[in-house]
């Protein structure tokens, strides 16, 4: 690390005045405010209880400081002993490495806990590449201090990747689906740039999701209640158990998240009358729609596709948004409208042994990434000439 930098590690966002975390949060007109990076957002993981040691993701975020002691970047991260809430699979590099006789865990990272969108790790205001590779440095260091196998910065925008991997980061490439905005004034202004077939299964969808008189709401900011939380709660808590087993967050997050930032929440509920019966939370960044967590109590065909990807297009169209990022895999988005995008990750392995075999796996799942991304590209549900570069 360089000279005119020093690293301070702290076991907790609160450590972090929130002024100084959110002041190297990056703003600039080129880098889109995301709302996952806000002290807010890491704060309620921890005081709730969702992200902390005993749930195996123990802070310890790096605060760089330059030669007057000012903040000059900032890197989240946590010492993990388990690999879930990351969505970038290293499970297969955890056993073969347990196989060898070696230990995987403890490891480092970076990333935003059960968050699965893209968005800077390395915190530098200025843009300093200098800066940016002190904090990549500090995590190495830190990494071989807690004997740690490795270091993951996941979801990180491909410029950050390009500089870890000129730094003997292995680079980690896979993929999402997004929706664009080219300049919809309506849902069936974009409808008009699919295909007829795909046109007339969408609007079927839709009739059919609010067929019995369901209608839907998007709250934001004060008009969220706590009566709000405990619905979509009920409704996260029933599809997560019967997803993963073991739903990552709390009903004490939720209110947190009520305190913290309300106002970067949209939570979108069906209603059957006065009662709620299913829900998503966005959260909403400077120019796009970040769809996270949905669940329901009661099974509705389509409400799903209804709640978590057209209500989203809407409100995006409504508020002039340009992208909405509805989270990870699914390549049923597809045939919504959705199309494929590359996400990016860099992994620092300790173990010489491990490295080897990481990046051997790497070089080949790279052009395997690349080939199933122009596949899938195949598969979308625009008109011949509808589409434009973004």
């Amino acid at each position: 690390m360089s000279s005119q930098f020093t690293a301070e590690i702290h076991s907790s966002t609160a450590a972090i005045p929130a002024a100084t975390w959110n002041g190297l949060v990056p703003a600039s007109a080129g880098t889109p405010h995301n709302p996952f990076l806000d002290h807010g957002f890491f704060q309620a993981l921890e005081e709730s209880g969702c992200a902390t040691a005993r749930t195996g993701w123990q802070p310890q975020h790096i605060l760089l400081r330059d030669a007057a002691g000012e903040p000059a970047g900032l890197l989240p991260l946590f010492l993990k002993s388990h690999s879930m809430g990351e969505y970038v699979f290293d499970h297969g590099w955890a056993n073969a490495l347990e196989r060898a006789g070696g230990h995987y865990y403890p490891k480092l990272q970076g990333s935003v806990p059960f968050t699965p969108a893209t968005a800077p790790r390395l915190l530098v205001p200025s843009g300093s590449l200098e800066a940016q590779a002190a904090l990549l440095s500090a995590a190495q260091q830190l990494t071989l201090r807690l004997d740690a196998s490795s270091a993951h910065l996941t979801f990180l925008p491909e410029e950050e990747a390009a500089l870890a991997g000129s730094m003997d980061w292995l680079r980690r490439v896979d993929t999402q689906f997004h929706w664009f905005n080219r300049g919809f004034s309506s849902f069936e202004d974009f409808l008009d740039t699919l295909s007829s077939r795909k046109r007339k299964t969408i609007r079927r969808e839709r009739r059919d999701a609010l067929a019995d008189g369901l209608t839907v709401r998007w709250l934001s900011g004060r008009e969220i209640e706590e009566a709000h939380w405990d619905a979509f709660f009920a409704f996260y808590e029933d599809t997560g158990a019967r997803k993963w087993g073991r739903p990552y967050l709390n009903r004490s997050f939720f209110s947190l998240l009520g305190q913290y930032m309300a106002e970067s929440v949209v939570l979108m509920l069906a209603y059957d009358g006065h009662e709620p019966i299913a829900g998503a939370i966005n959260f909403r960044g400077r120019d796009r729609l970040y769809g996270r967590n949905w669940g329901a109590v009661r099974n509705v065909p389509f409400l799903h596709f209804e709640i978590c990807y057209y209500q989203a297009i809407d409100y995006a169209i409504a508020h002039d948004l340009a992208v909405v990022e509805a989270g990870a895999q699914g390549e049923h988005k597809l045939a919504r409208g959705y199309e494929p995008v590359s996400t990016h990750s860099a992994h620092w392995i300790a173990h010489p042994g491990l490295r080897r075999a990481v990046a051997d796996y790497l070089e080949d799942e790279r052009p395997a990434v690349s080939r199933e991304q122009q596949m899938l590209e195949t598969f979308t549900p625009f008109r011949k000439g509808e589409r434009q570069e973004r």
